[in-house]
């Protein structure tokens, strides 16, 4: 990988939640319309990451740079401008609102966000509860489905995804599965926290280890086989 292949770039990357260090200098690159997937272990600090890359983390260090531009002293509202968002764990949707409305509520940030048709065309499920159907009706699926919409409306086009299939059924996840790899095909760049090894092993092309708050590994796709080994040592899968 070139410097000028390079989308988005991690280095050093440090963080705290108040005086505790949880992010120990995080190193990653991703290119443009790449998928890659932070993965490891609960607490190895997958979240922490994209909250420090977003400018969530108040308390940073190192260096995040996005089309060369130095990310590490912007607000978050300056970060999503340039077209990148975060989708959290907790989805975040207005409970109180249908699914239009909500789809309906975000701001335009960049040019290029996707019209609720085509929105509808990614999430078939979403069409059929547009109307009527608050937030708090809809399934654990379907609340995902809605959250990650939303960031698509806003013209974002790197997008930070935080455990999306967390507790949803299989036939959901695969739903997800086809959904990132139409949004790669139409030029997405997804940064993917995982839980689900097998879900990733579907839709990323390279895998980065995080481990005690640094990135111990990368694995691409293709040589998944080849590191069960480590992978299990890594994992525990």
């Amino acid at each position: 990988m070139t410097e000028s292949d390079v989308l988005l770039k991690v280095s050093d990357l440090h963080g705290w939640y108040g005086e505790s260090h949880v992010l120990h200098g995080i190193d990653f690159e991703v290119r443009e319309g790449e998928v890659v997937t932070l993965l490891g272990r609960n607490g190895a600090g997958k979240t922490s990451t994209l909250l420090a890359i977003m400018g969530i983390l108040a308390k940073r260090s190192g260096s995040v740079t996005f089309r060369g531009t130095e990310l590490i002293d912007m607000q978050p509202r300056h970060i999503a401008r340039l077209g990148i968002a975060l989708c959290p764990e907790e989805r975040g949707i207005f409970s109180s609102l249908s699914v239009e409305e909500n789809l309906m509520l975000p701001p335009r940030i960049a040019d290029g966000g996707l019209s609720v048709e085509r929105i509808y065309d990614l999430f078939p499920n979403l069409r059929e509860r547009r109307s009527g159907n608050q937030g708090t009706k809809l399934s654990g699926g379907e609340q995902q489905m809605l959250a990650m919409a939303r960031i698509l409306r806003t013209g974002a086009r790197v997008l930070l995804l935080d455990e999306p299939t967390e507790g949803l059924a299989p036939v959901i996840v695969q739903q997800i599965g086809h959904t990132i790899e139409a949004l790669k095909n139409e030029g997405f760049t997804i940064v993917l926290v995982e839980q689900n090894f097998r879900f990733a092993a579907s839709v990323a092309d390279r895998h980065y280890i995080v481990d005690q708050g640094k990135v111990v590994d990368m694995i691409r796709n293709n040589e998944l086989e080849e590191n069960t080994q480590k992978l299990h040592d890594y994992l525990g899968v």
